[in-house]
């Protein structure tokens, strides 16, 4: 049952966003919970939802790894497995602990979310199916995400399942468990009416090109002409003051691309009275990063990705786990080093924030280009992951980000998902899948910062110590 509860978890997320139904999926978990008679119970039921949760939730990882990683099927479900099943530990410590606390249904959800905040940064971060990500941008609980941002809302998701149990379990405390749910729905939906950030200056148009590159070619020194023609063919299409190219868009060193591409391209920015932003490695001091430059009307300026995916992008313990891609793996770009600037760019006319790939995953880190950022780009290829519903998920981070800062944000990628989303997190654009196009749109700049931005999770982690210290007292004088 555990384990079935946590597969369906799924549904609550991106493409499915049925936010309702992570409500319903954890309070069966967390009735499991109450009705087991042992914290070693508690434990094993957290880990069997955990691994139904994530081994359907982050199968694409296998895909990443066998089909396009070239690593042999079996060692790759293994890998796949593995890191589902240390995911999955953080719903069965959570829960584990809950119990030993005492008063399961105050302290669970709390200890949840600090799970999913802890999983953000332990070993780099990995913070996929995050609870509250599955409320963006449709659930009455959105409203929380400006103000204690996405592991705030992980809580009170978790706290609505909490008091739909109580209720369920407890005729006595039923009204107060319900009118506590309502007090949440309520509150969240008055909060999302509140004018966190202000717009500034006129719209400005704007091209996301997604070029649809096979992953499997992408790196071939044959199908590199070919994919520099296509997208200076698409730039020359382009009728954007903003023209933004996926992350490396440009198969080659930014250093080996002819100056008369390059002429080309800036010939074509300056025609739009604008900026082309695109994703190229960069070579610097014998060192390599996974950069976003820009070419047109402003001066040149880049950014480089500064956390980086381990085992994507660098090789963690490389002593240890060197031989994995020296023998199987053949994954380009497999020890990049970390870009350290995090200052916005001031190309088209705008203070744009950029982030690359799964940056947008770490609402912290995005944070920081902020307040001085006006409008967030993110560049990606989730080729990687095929055609699951990876890039999907990916998207719905962008949503969370953008109802966090109130800002629009914009999403170029090789094969999806390209899209559009509005400040308060709604997608107003969204290119097709696995299809090589221009979208374009308009782009509206905001200014102001919401509560998240200038506290980032300082104000949900006080709000965890508070209420944890208060259940450690609690069953210390029961």
């Amino acid at each position: 049952m555990a384990i079935l509860l946590g597969a369906l978890t799924v549904l609550g997320f991106a493409p499915y966003y049925l936010f309702w139904l992570p409500w319903l999926t954890l309070a069966g978990l967390l009735g499991l919970w109450q009705a087991a008679r042992t914290t070693g119970q508690v434990f094993k039921i957290g880990l069997a939802f955990g691994l139904g949760l994530y081994c359907v939730g982050i199968y694409w990882i296998y895909i990443s790894l066998h089909d396009f990683g070239g690593m042999p099927w079996w060692f790759a479900g293994f890998s796949t497995f593995c890191l589902c099943a240390f995911m999955a530990l953080f719903p069965a410590v959570a829960g584990y602990l809950a119990k030993r606390l005492g008063n399961l249904l105050w302290v669970a959800p709390v200890l949840w979310a600090v799970s999913d905040w802890v999983r953000s940064w332990i070993f780099t971060g990995f913070p996929w199916l995050t609870l509250g990500y599955s409320q963006a941008p449709s659930s009455p609980l959105v409203g929380f995400l400006p103000v204690i941002g996405v592991y705030g809302v992980s809580a009170l998701t978790a706290g609505i399942s909490a008091s739909l149990v109580c209720a369920w379990l407890h005729a006595a405390h039923r009204l107060r468990a319900l009118m506590l749910t309502v007090g949440l729905l309520v509150t969240g939906s008055l909060l999302a009416f509140i004018p966190w950030s202000q717009p500034v200056g006129q719209p400005i148009s704007v091209a996301l090109l997604q070029g649809n590159i096979s992953q499997t070619i992408k790196w071939s020194p044959e199908q590199a002409e070919r994919t520099l023609r296509q997208y200076l063919d698409m730039v020359r299409m382009a009728e954007a003051k903003l023209i933004i190219l996926p992350e490396t868009a440009l198969p080659i060193l930014a250093e080996q691309i002819d100056p008369s591409y390059m002429a080309a391209l800036k010939q074509h920015a300056l025609s739009q009275q604008g900026d082309i932003l695109l994703g190229v490695v960069e070579a610097k001091n014998n060192n390599y990063y996974n950069s976003a430059i820009s070419i047109g009307a402003s001066p040149g300026q880049a950014y480089s990705k500064s956390h980086l995916v381990p085992f994507g992008e660098y090789i963690p313990l490389k002593s240890v786990f060197g031989w994995i891609y020296r023998d199987w793996l053949h994954m380009p770009l497999s020890d990049l080093s970390r870009g350290t600037s995090r200052k916005p760019l001031q190309i088209a006319g705008q203070k744009v924030g950029v982030n690359i790939c799964y940056e947008d995953v770490f609402g912290e880190e995005i944070a920081l280009q902020l307040p001085e950022a006006e409008l967030l780009v993110n560049i990606s290829n989730d080729a990687w992951y095929g055609r699951s519903f990876a890039a999907e998920q990916h998207m719905q981070f962008s949503q969370v980000r953008a109802i966090e800062t109130g800002r629009m944000v914009l999403r170029s990628t090789n094969t999806g998902a390209t899209a559009i989303i509005g400040h308060d997190g709604q997608v107003r654009q969204h290119a097709p899948h696995d299809d090589g196009l221009i979208l374009v749109g308009k782009a509206q700049s905001y200014q102001g910062t919401t509560p998240y931005v200038r506290w980032g999770n300082t104000l949900f982690i006080l709000l965890s110590v508070i209420a944890l210290a208060a259940a450690v007292r609690y069953k210390a004088k029961a």
